[in-house]
C-alpha cells in the first residue's frame, strides 16, 4: 500500500489524537517517512483541509508522491523541516498543528545500502537525504581527530570517544574505513571494555548519524520556525528517540511556556508574562503492548505545546 513497507508507526494515535485536528484545518507532517501519521491525520480531515509532508529521504519523498496523486488535500516537499518556512510559502491559511517524529525510520535502518545499522554490512552512507551532502564515509576520511572526538562526545555521549577517534585516524593511514561493518569492529576493537546489553557501536553510529544529518541542528531551528508560523491555538507535537533530541524540545517548550523572567513577588496574570505556548499534558511513552509489537518504540517520548 503505498510503498508502507514494514514500518511500524510509533505513537501512531497518541499523536494524531495531540494535534486536535480540526476538520477543515491545515498541518504539516515534518518527518512523512511512510506515511503512516500522514493518513491517520488525512482520516480526520475534511475535503476543505490540508497536510503538507516534508522529508529529506528521497525514498520516503517517493511514497509522498503517490499520496499526493491520490488525494488533493496533500501536498509533498523534499528537505529537512528546517526548511519549514520555505516549505508552507504556497499555503495562504492558517497552520494549525506540525508533527515531528524525530530520528531513522525502520526502512532506513532495515536497509543496507543506507548504512545507518551495524547489524547487517553495508556502505557507510548515512545520509537521510541521499542527493546530496557528504557520506560518513566521507567525513571520517577527512575529519581531523579532535573532531570525530567531540562528535562521538556531544552526540552519542560517548565516553571512549578519543579512543575511537584515535583508532578512525591511524586506520585511515592505511586504509578508510568504507562500510558498517568496518565501522563497527573498528569501534569494538578500541573500546576496553563493553556494555552489557548494548552493541559497543551503538552510540557512535547514532553520533556519526546526527553529524552527517545535522538533526539536533535541524530540530532547533525547525521550533523556532514552527512558533512563528503556526496559528493561535496550533499544536505542536514532537516525538523524540534520544535523550539529546528530548532535552532540546523539552527544554524550548518550558521556556516559552515560562515566559518572562521577573523577579519574584512581581504581582501579573501569567498572560503578561508574554509566554508563548502552554504545555499540553506530560510526557507521553508507548505502552506496553505497543513496545512488544514493536521493541522500537521503547526509547519513544511525545511532548506537546500549544500556541498561545
Amino acid at each position: 500500500m503505498l510503498g508502507e513497507q514494514n514500518h511500524a508507526t510509533v505513537l501512531l494515535n497518541e499523536a494524531v489524537e495531540a494535534l486536535a485536528v480540526i476538520e477543515n484545518g491545515c498541518y504539516v507532517d515534518g518527518t512523512f517517512g511512510r506515511g503512516g501519521h500522514s493518513r491517520e491525520i488525512l482520516k480526520r480531515l475534511n475535503s476543505q483541509g490540508c497536510l503538507l509532508g516534508i522529508d529529506k529521504d528521497p525514498q520516503a519523498v517517493e511514497v509522498a508522491k503517490e499520496l499526493e496523486q491520490q488525494d488533493k488535500r496533500f501536498q509533498v516537499f523534499h528537505g529537512s523541516f528546517m526548511q519549514l518556512q520555505q516549505a508552507v510559502t504556497g499555503i495562504d491559511r492558517p497552520l494549525n498543528g506540525l508533527l515531528l517524529d524525530l530520528g531513522v525510520s525502520s526502512p532506513q535502518l532495515d536497509d543496507a545500502s543506507r548504512g545507518f545499522s551495524f547489524s547487517s554490512d553495508g556502505p557507510l552512507d548515512m545520509r537521510m537525504d541521499t542527493s546530496r551532502g557528504i557520506t560518513a564515509a566521507q567525513w571520517l576520511a577527512q575529519a581531523d581527530e579532535g573532531e570525530i572526538v567531540s562528535v562521538l562526545k556531544d552526540y552519542g555521549e560517548e565516553k571512549f570517544a578519543r579512543r575511537i577517534a584515535r583508532a578512525v585516524v591511524e586506520r585511515r593511514m592505511t586504509a578508510p574505513v568504507q562500510t558498517t561493518a568496518e565501522l563497527a569492529r573498528l569501534v569494538s576493537d578500541a573500546m576496553p571494555r563493553h556494555d552489557k546489553h548494548k552493541h559497543p557501536a551503538t552510540r557512535s553510529f547514532q553520533a556519526i548519524r546526527i553529524r552527517i544529518n545535522e538533526e539536533l541542528i535541524d530540530l532547533e531551528k525547525c521550533l523556532q520556525a514552527a512558533i512563528e508560523i503556526l496559528a493561535r491555538g496550533g499544536r505542536l507535537v514532537v516525538i523524540s528517540f534520544h535523550s539529546l533530541e528530548d532535552r532540546i524540545v523539552k527544554r524550548f517548550f518550558r521556556k516559552l511556556a515560562e515566559g518572562d523572567r521577573l523577579p519574584k513577588g512581581v504581582p501579573v496574570q501569567h498572560e503578561q508574562t508574554n509566554a508563548k505556548v502552554k504545555l499540553i499534558g506530560k510526557a507521553v511513552f508507548p505502552s506496553e503492548q505497543e513496545i512488544a509489537q514493536n521493541p522500537r518504540a521503547r526509547s519513544a517520548v511525545m511532548r506537546v505545546a500549544e500556541v498561545l
